[in-house]
């Protein structure tokens, strides 16, 4: 397929798939930046006001497979838009109760589990509409969704929280999801596809006698702890440790996410380039152990250097997730994608819901800069379990319908 041919369509597709994903991504993250509110101003303690951050990550890893193999069944359309519906009312549970964490913490547990619908369905949608010398970028702009929902988090949420309330930052991912929900019910079409009904044979297992899949679901287990260790706690470590302003410390986190996200995109070309995902994964692995133990260097001292150091780690830690779940979607298939992207983000959620409480209770007893070493310790682990770059040059073909189809 030609640039030419390639028309509109996908990427008024890749547009809505994004958005939605910000959208989720935003609630999901929303937790994480009430933290100073909660630890400063509520009396929490960092494991606890962690576990509350962690709540809807645990809702998503509940809910992620079964979602993915809704899409796998179903297609990708209604999957998104109920999906953030059902975001919309669980955020506006936990602005109606944010007096009572555990009430709170069940809202955001369906909050994580209803933003869960738009990771493995978006992935998808992308997958099915771009072919494959195009999907590293196509991708790669997906998966600004996640650092672009934490950059908005970073910016709104400290100050609407100090300011105005926890209620009112909740009210904004309730009008935001509620929004989106109606452009993506209008908006979305599925890619073609052979009907299930049609296939002369079941699609196989990818799992089946292949241990690719397996290997870069651990790779982004792995490779999630230091993410989130740094989107969890960077803006208490400015805040509390460097000394920044909070309205400071959010805009460097915010910003960091947001060059985060155009890393993404950068990798993404960088892989479309080469026409492997697991050459640059192995780079990006090996630059986030570099760049954890920079943070721990750093952390010895009060700097302004810190700010900058942290937005150097806080973009490569995130340019690794374009890279493995285009990969993922790829060698699955367009019968098994759904359910493998679900895995794969089921794997990195559940590493990332451990996290919050863990870290926090590390730091505590041994501080930021010996935590910052045991992320990049979790990274460096991840290196040698990268796949060989020729696992992924010949991915199974996302759709089994040519691609005129889609026009």
């Amino acid at each position: 397929m030609t640039r030419d041919a390639l028309g509109a369509k996908p990427w008024r597709m890749l547009a809505l798939g994004l958005f939605a994903q910000t959208a989720t991504s935003m609630l999901v993250s929303t937790p994480a930046f009430l933290i100073p509110e909660l630890h400063t101003h509520r009396g929490l303690s960092l494991a606890s006001a962690g576990l509350i951050a962690s709540t809807t990550t645990i809702g998503m890893v509940l809910a992620l497979v079964a979602w993915g193999a809704v899409a796998d069944r179903i297609g990708e359309r209604w999957v998104i838009s109920g999906g953030l519906a059902l975001a919309a009312i669980a955020a506006a549970g936990a602005a109606t109760f944010v007096s009572n964490f555990t009430v709170l913490g069940a809202f955001l547990v369906l909050g994580g589990i209803a933003g869960a619908s738009s990771s493995p369905a978006s992935g998808r949608l992308v997958v099915g509409w771009f072919p494959r010398n195009r999907r590293g970028l196509a991708m790669g702009i997906r998966q600004m969704s996640q650092p672009l929902g934490v950059a908005l988090a970073a910016f709104i949420v400290p100050p609407v929280a100090e300011g105005a309330g926890i209620a009112v930052a909740f009210m904004i991912s309730v009008g935001f999801c509620g929004v989106l929900a109606i452009l993506c019910a209008v908006g979305i079409r599925d890619p073609a596809r052979v009907p299930h009904s049609e296939l002369a044979t079941k699609p196989a297992n990818p799992y089946r006698g292949n241990r690719t899949l397996v290997r870069i679901h651990l790779v982004s287990i792995l490779l999630v702890i230091p993410q989130f260790t740094i989107s969890t706690f960077g803006l208490i470590w400015l805040i509390s440790e460097e000394k920044l302003p909070t309205a400071i410390a959010g805009l460097v986190v915010g910003l960091a996410q947001l060059i985060g996200s155009f890393g993404r995109i950068a990798v993404g070309v960088w892989s479309d380039r080469l026409g492997s995902r697991m050459r640059p994964l192995r780079w990006v692995a090996l630059a986030a152990v570099a760049s954890m133990l920079l943070m721990a260097a750093v952390g010895l001292i009060v700097t302004p250097v810190a700010a900058f150091v942290l937005i150097v780690a806080a973009t490569i830690s995130v340019a690794d997730n374009g890279l493995a779940f285009g990969a993922v979607a790829e060698i699955a298939g367009p019968y098994w994608s759904g359910r493998a992207l679900g895995a794969q983000n089921t794997g990195q959620w559940l590493s990332a819901s451990i996290v919050g409480p863990l870290a926090g209770l590390l730091i505590g007893v041994v501080g930021y800069p010996l935590t910052f070493v045991a992320s990049g310790l979790c990274a460096l682990l991840a290196v040698p379990l990268v796949p060989s770059a020729g696992d992924d040059e010949h991915g199974t073909p996302a759709t089994s319908v040519d691609a005129s189809a889609r026009a």
